[in-house]
């Protein structure tokens, strides 16, 4: 089959240091190849390459071919292929979609650019497209702000607007790391259907191994830059040849928690129930658990199920609304005047999803794993770059990145730098929310084994939010299930998941 896009020799490098290459990429119309590694593999680099768009200061070099004929990396001729050629689908919708505009204005606005169309034609296929994609009430969803829909509706729109040049080729960027399982999956079907009724070719980035072996044909494997192992998906994943895939594919077989007795009684949450101003229906309702020290709770559900809010009133971030209990060896945050909420919120540390998000571009690491040590006044502050290498060393970081920017971190490394601010107060206990989700197979088992250990060695109580069946499997001693803001079961990891 004639190769829609050939990229022979691709390299990219800043000044003389190679960051990515020599790389070489063949995808047929119809085909998907998915591309792995993890953070730092020079994945993004890759897309990159492709659409044009590397930042200032990196340079590309290789031969692109599209559809047989040359095209200069960088030139006029590249540039006019994005849009229209070669779509972009972005890793996080939430980022990617203006706030402040409705989700139909830019797909209306990208159909008259790359189409031609007028505004009435390009309403009518902006509608056509939600339609197809499966996109509850397209009309009324057109007026919506991102924040109106959902995680997996914000990805359709993002889709659309990548069909919206009506393109050959398709390059999915991370598409299903901000989703639960169920959605993913429904993602990544759906783009296997437009694959094959419109003769798209797909590259599928991505660290989610199951997923890549369950969608691409053939799959290419990056380890700092180079391309260690490619070749057909299915003989890849079943018998890897180079050692870096076996690593990979070890790495997201994660072992069940070690067998440990629990300790006291540390959380005790009673009829809990969050109606936020404004909403039609209460998004937490009646819910009631308890969590021990040294013992780690999952919380799993699907986007919206009510998970991030229950972890929000935990932390008495929500104001208006909330109703129940939530005593804190006995205390009740709920009911906790301004002074004596501060001294328990220093006891409750939380590390959030997005480690690039959550860390202060603009403070360096020893700025940020002291600010918690800074608002709570605790010790001098000569005492605090001690107390911040300590941190640092106790979640497996050498001390001497205290210097650097978040930027300058992997993925891995960012959260590592979270986990230690959160730990900076000594907390009793710890609210993970969707602490690994973001993370490549290599950096999610380092991270999971890193809150195991802290929560045995520092007798840890320890919320885990998540949608990752397997997270919970390797952390959790106990899983609550939550749906449509109610606790469903609750129980031992092993029964209450089962064979999920």
């Amino acid at each position: 089959m004639t190769a829609l896009l050939s990229l022979r020799g691709l390299q990219v490098a800043v000044g003389e240091r190679r960051l990515l290459g020599p790389l070489d990429l063949d995808l047929a119309e119809g085909d998907c190849l998915g591309l792995v590694g993890e953070s730092g593999s020079g994945k993004s680099l890759t897309v990159l390459s492709l659409l044009g768009l590397l930042p200032p200061g990196l340079a590309a070099r290789g031969t692109l071919a599209w559809q047989g004929r040359d095209v200069p990396l960088g030139s006029g001729v590249h540039a006019a292929l994005r849009g229209r050629a070669i779509a972009w689908m972005p890793q996080d919708p939430q980022a990617s979609l203006h706030p402040l505009r409705r989700v139909g204005a830019p797909l209306v606005e990208s159909l008259r650019l790359l189409r031609g169309l007028d505004a009435a034609a390009a309403r009518h296929e902006a509608l056509a497209l939600f339609e197809r994609l499966q996109l509850p009430t397209p009309a009324r969803l057109m007026d919506r702000y991102p924040h109106q829909l959902s995680g997996g509706q914000r990805q359709r729109v993002l889709l659309a607007l990548a069909l919206a040049g009506a393109p050959k080729l398709l390059l999915a960027d991370e598409p299903t790391s901000a989703l639960d399982p169920r959605l993913a999956r429904e993602s990544l079907r759906l783009v296997d259907e437009l694959r094959q009724a419109l003769g798209l070719a797909v590259l599928l980035v991505s660290h989610d191994l199951p997923l890549v072996a369950a969608h691409a044909q053939r799959v290419a494997i990056l380890l700092r830059g180079e391309c260690v192992e490619s070749g057909d998906a299915d003989r890849v994943f079943a018998a890897p040849a180079h050692a870096y895939t076996r690593e990979l594919l070890a790495a997201d077989q994660l072992p069940a928690p070690a067998p440990a007795a629990p300790g006291p009684r540390l959380l005790q949450v009673d009829g809990l129930g969050v109606h936020y101003p404004r909403a039609p229906a209460a998004a937490l309702q009646d819910a009631s658990l308890t969590l021990h020290r040294g013992e780690c709770l999952a919380l799993v559900g699907e986007s919206g199920s009510g998970k991030s809010t229950l972890g929000r009133a935990l932390l008495r971030l929500v104001g208006r609304g909330t109703r129940g209990r939530i005593l804190l060896d006995g205390e009740d945050l709920l009911q906790a005047g301004p002074g004596r909420l501060r001294a328990l919120r220093r006891r409750i540390g939380v590390v959030f999803q997005d480690p690039y998000a959550s860390l202060d571009p603009r403070l360096r690491v020893a700025d940020i794993v002291a600010e918690p040590l800074r608002i709570h006044g605790m010790g001098p502050r000569a005492s605090h770059p001690a107390r911040v290498a300590a941190l640092l060393a106790a979640v497996g970081l050498d001390p001497a990145l205290a210097t650097r920017w978040p930027h300058q971190l992997s993925g891995g490394q960012r959260q590592r730098v979270a986990i230690a601010r959160a730990l900076a107060t000594d907390p009793d206990l710890l609210v993970c929310d969707e602490a690994v989700s973001a993370l490549d197979a290599h950096h999610r088992a380092g991270v999971l084994a890193l809150l195991a250990r802290l929560k045995r060695e520092r007798g840890l109580a320890l919320l885990f939010i998540t949608h990752d069946f397997g997270a919970a499997r390797a952390l959790a001693e106990r899983t609550a299930v939550i749906a449509d803001g109610r606790l469903q079961a609750c129980g031992d990891t092993a029964s209450v998941l089962g064979a999920a």
